[in-house]
């Protein structure tokens, strides 16, 4: 059985899922790509309604936190996203991605490769299991960037990834789409 909830934050309109063990499975921002597709993926035809839930209570108060610019742990929420072995792979390697800093998805597939005892991985392969994080903002895809810092595609949408890398203060100073992001340093 899967439960949802919605959370009304700086950013819009946010979707929470769970499981019966009341870890968290989901959190999409309203009208991001895949939205709920882990979810379908396991066949869950209905998601109850369920408000109550003490795994919504602390991911709304995480997310508050994180929107008041604090910066609570990933540690402090029982995860569990949905994905084969090589999507977990990256998911726990974006946990790893320190707030207010980047990392590259060659630097991602680097590290993924070597824990598979393989001399590469393809980082287009990393970018897609990046853009099916199920766990928007928590754990952390908006801070994946491409080669050289240029920022690309989110699942929420690039202005949603501006405006998270924005809120975590990392200074924005690339091409994007024409125009240019200025530097907040």
């Amino acid at each position: 059985m899967y439960y949802r909830t919605n959370f009304d934050s700086l950013i819009g309109n946010i979707t929470l899922a769970a499981d019966d063990n009341e870890r968290l499975i989901g959190l999409w921002i309203m009208g991001q790509k895949y939205f709920e597709y882990s979810l379908k993926n396991e066949g869950a035809d209905k998601i109850i309604e369920n408000n109550e839930l003490e795994i919504f209570r602390l991911t709304r108060d995480w997310l508050k936190r994180y929107f008041a610019g604090k910066r609570p742990e990933i540690s402090e929420l029982p995860l569990a996203p949905i994905g084969n072995d090589f999507r977990q792979r990256v998911w726990r390697v974006l946990c790893k991605i320190p707030y207010g800093k980047t990392m590259t998805y060659g630097e991602i597939s680097c590290i993924v490769a070597e824990g598979l005892c393989r001399n590469n991985m393809s980082a287009q392969a990393v970018g897609n299991a990046v853009g099916h994080n199920p766990i928007s903002i928590i754990i952390p895809c908006h801070r994946v960037v491409a080669k050289g810092g240029n920022l690309t595609g989110y699942a929420g949408g690039i202005e949603m990834k501006i405006k998270l890398l924005e809120l975590e203060n990392i200074g924005i100073q690339k091409r994007l789409s024409g125009f240019f992001v200025q530097n907040r340093d």
